[in-house]
């Protein structure tokens, strides 16, 4: 299934109407809230570090591709957009990044559209599929009538976008809502059962010393199930904050369980990482990697899959926030821990 996230932002922002004739980037600002020394710049083919100095200032120049670049202390990492002229100052608060920055200068029209975008995008959950398929026809319909017309309201209140930038937006929203359309009538049928509050599908899988956890066994906690791999890239990325979440919620009312669905003959990979990585919480082994019945069950077609799970074995969300993700806190913090 394609990314939704990655979607919308590879095929929008373009800041025609801010033009220069420089042949580079000037980018300068201030951190706060962090004793960074430097923040990383990186794009296709194009990786920049940028040092910052004791009271949080940093500047520089950059000859960029024009294009989506990422930004990052190592941990977070947020997006802006990139274009040779550009000349901007950037104000960043770590401890709410990357929805904290905020642009000023030329460039910065096209960059503070990018963060509302992708803040709406966290903000309506355009990633958590559930929360459209599971719908039926008509909730379907007017949730997505409701959709399109608040990235249109969106993208009209920003006064400064040219009619380029109108119209790749418009086409990006085109693109969403067909998305979403050609998809359902196949992924409703995969999500019927997954809804909030129906009985979680189960596992009982053993774990690295070989003993059989499932959730039953689990019952009375809430329990937060990593699928993953660690063959997976994006899955390795999570596994800081992962460590960090089980140790922010030790003693806690809750379980993380790690479900990898490494292939069986990949056994000993598996192990070696949860020994390299000191990898805590509950590490099991899915039994047939992909087509393993939760995995079949809960439709995972991609990875890292979340999943958040009550304390009496029901869902309370089958596409959960990743530990990386400011919201997940936010979840749990609703819940009797």
């Amino acid at each position: 299934m394609k990314k939704v996230i990655m979607l919308l932002v590879a095929i929008s922002l373009f800041a025609c109407s801010e033009e220069s004739n420089k042949t580079y980037v000037t980018l300068q600002g201030n951190i706060n809230n962090s004793d960074l020394d430097s923040i990383l710049i990186l794009g296709k083919d194009f990786k920049k570090t940028i040092q910052v100095n004791e009271d949080g200032s940093f500047k520089d120049t950059l000859k960029v591709v024009d294009g989506f670049h990422g930004i990052t202390d190592g941990k977070k990492q947020g997006f802006l957009y990139l274009k040779n002229g550009y000349d901007m100052e950037v104000e960043i608060d770590m401890e709410k990044f990357p929805e904290s920055v905020v642009y000023e200068g030329q460039g910065s029209i096209t960059n503070n559209y990018l963060v509302k975008k992708i803040q709406f995008i966290k903000d309506e959950k355009l990633t958590d599929y559930a929360a459209f398929f599971s719908l039926e026809k008509d909730e379907f319909d007017s949730k997505l009538i409701a959709l399109r017309t608040r990235l249109d309201d969106m993208l009209n209140s920003t006064e400064g976008l040219d009619e380029e930038v109108i119209k790749i937006e418009k086409e990006s929203t085109d693109k969403l809502i067909n998305f979403f359309e050609s998809n359902y009538e196949n992924e409703h049928a995969n999500y019927v059962g997954l809804n909030v509050g129906d009985p979680s599908p189960k596992f009982n899988y053993p774990d690295q010393n070989g003993n059989n956890v499932s959730l039953d066994d689990l019952k009375g906690k809430y329990v937060y199930v990593d699928v993953w791999a660690t063959w997976c890239g994006p899955c390795k990325k999570e596994i800081p904050f992962l460590k960090e979440m089980d140790e922010a919620y030790k003693g806690k009312n809750i379980a993380f369980v790690s479900l990898s669905i490494d292939k069986m003959e990949h056994k000993d990979k598996w192990l070696k990482m949860i020994k390299d990585e000191d990898l805590g919480g509950i590490q099991i082994l899915a039994d047939q990697d992909w087509n393993s019945e939760f995995v079949t069950a809960y439709n995972i077609k991609g990875i890292p899959r979340f999943i958040l799970i009550d304390k009496e074995g029901n869902i309370v969300n089958s596409n959960a926030p990743r530990p990386s993700d400011p919201n997940l806190k936010e979840v749990l913090s609703t819940l009797a821990l």
